[in-house]
């Protein structure tokens, strides 16, 4: 058991939460939710937070409900939806995983790019990051993730350094704007940047299968996440024009973490260094944390399904994937994370909890009233985000275009 008082290790595990939560998905938020405006994107995070903690609850009750050391989601989805629940969630997983590598790549390799300046070709610049980082995460990852509140910490300060700094430069009437049609191609992103969910056994073991304690946590970390997004989007809403050089629409085009476009529209020398620091230890951090994930979740699919016991083909497998689609596709940052929030944490953390909770005896009020609405939501998402990936849908300020027809207009 963990002699630690329940105070601080709810406040210990919080801070686990909230270092998830700032990861690659809070770089590009004021960029995929800036042409919606503040207001529509507001109420996004509001209702995909609070989406998000009922899921995220219910894979807590599953957790705790098996007290077990090592727990896997498509072993607790194989017991409610057969083989095909089993495996249609680890596909989901690896979208989620390989996808979020993916992202954290492509995003330091743009950050360290646009402020270096170096005359290096992107694909040096990725293996250079990406070298280095996989090492650090191979070689001696949990010593690394020790430090974690620490790096939570300087993330927080570095956070409030960039906000306090960027309200200068916030003009209102930008706040003003908005593009209610616009929201649904804001929601995948909205969702990837409200996603801990792949931390919540982890989180039930440091917390000792305590419901309510664990509860505690997952709320406060949610409800800091839901603070912290609404704050990042209003400064990057507020700083940013809509179209021009230096734009929300330029970085959207060239997908540029906000933190780029931001340096460049804030006239304030510590921005720039500020900004770098937040920018590169939320993605290093994240890095690790994933790598970690991928590297478990490979090798229990490799030692449980196909009896392959072998370290390195695991560590091939977990990060070659993602680093030859970063070569191939380099400039891949906000559409990668668009397509693991709106497809892999949609269906993993949205749809299939909500589906075990109808499945569940319980009151039929909540069904109806709760569980119902909440898997309508993630399944509207579900259903935009595959639109526009098989371009049947494509998404411009003011007017959302459908094949054939308009299906919003001014």
């Amino acid at each position: 058991m963990n002699k630690k008082s329940p105070f601080s290790l709810i406040l210990m595990v919080t801070c686990f939460i909230t270092g998830n939560l700032i990861g690659a998905g809070i770089l590009g938020l004021p960029i995929k939710t800036g042409l919606a405006g503040f207001i529509p994107s507001v109420t996004g995070i509001v209702l995909v937070g609070c989406a998000m903690f009922f899921t995220a609850m219910v894979l807590a009750g599953e957790s705790v409900s098996t007290h077990q050391e090592v727990f896997h989601y498509p072993s607790m989805y194989r017991q409610y939806f057969g083989p095909f629940g089993k495996w249609a969630a680890t596909v989901a997983n690896l979208v989620i995983l390989y996808g979020s590598l993916l992202v954290y790549v492509t995003g330091a390799t743009a950050i360290i790019l646009d402020f270096s300046r170096i005359p290096l070709s992107r694909e040096i610049v990725i293996l250079l990051f990406f070298i280095p980082v996989t090492a650090l995460t191979i070689i001696n990852p949990r010593s690394l993730l020790k430090f974690n509140t620490f790096f939570v910490l300087l993330l927080l300060v570095a956070f409030v350094g960039l906000v306090a700094m960027g309200e200068r430069c916030v003009l209102p009437q930008r706040l003003v704007r908005a593009d209610w049609p616009m929201l649904p191609a804001a929601l995948p992103i909205i969702v990837m940047a409200a996603n801990f969910h792949s931390i919540i056994p982890t989180v039930c073991k440091q917390l000792n299968w305590n419901f309510r304690e664990i509860t505690v946590s997952i709320l406060a970390g949610t409800v800091v996440g839901l603070i912290m997004n609404s704050i990042w989007i209003q400064t990057g809403i507020g700083v940013l024009p809509l179209s021009g050089e230096g734009s929300i629409t330029y970085a959207l085009d060239n997908n540029l973490p906000a933190t780029v476009p931001l340096a460049k529209a804030i006239n304030i020398h510590l921005f720039t260094p500020v900004s770098i620091v937040f920018a590169l230890v939320a993605i290093v951090t994240s890095y690790i944390s994933f790598g970690n994930t991928t590297i478990d979740f490979v090798n229990d699919i490799m030692t449980n399904h196909f009896k392959v016991k072998n370290r390195w083909m695991v560590i091939a497998l977990s990060f070659l994937p993602p680093l030859v689609i970063a070569l191939v596709y380099p400039n891949i940052f906000l559409n990668a994370l668009d397509f693991v929030g709106g497809v892999g944490v949609v269906i993993l953390f949205g749809v299939f909890p909500c589906v075990i909770g109808l499945k569940k005896r319980g009151p039929l009020f909540k069904k109806f009233f709760l569980i119902i609405p909440v898997l309508v939501l993630f399944l509207a998402i579900l259903f935009f985000k595959v639109r526009q990936e098989a371009g049947l849908s494509r998404f411009k300020p003011g007017v959302e275009y459908w094949t054939n027809f308009r299906f919003f207009s001014r």
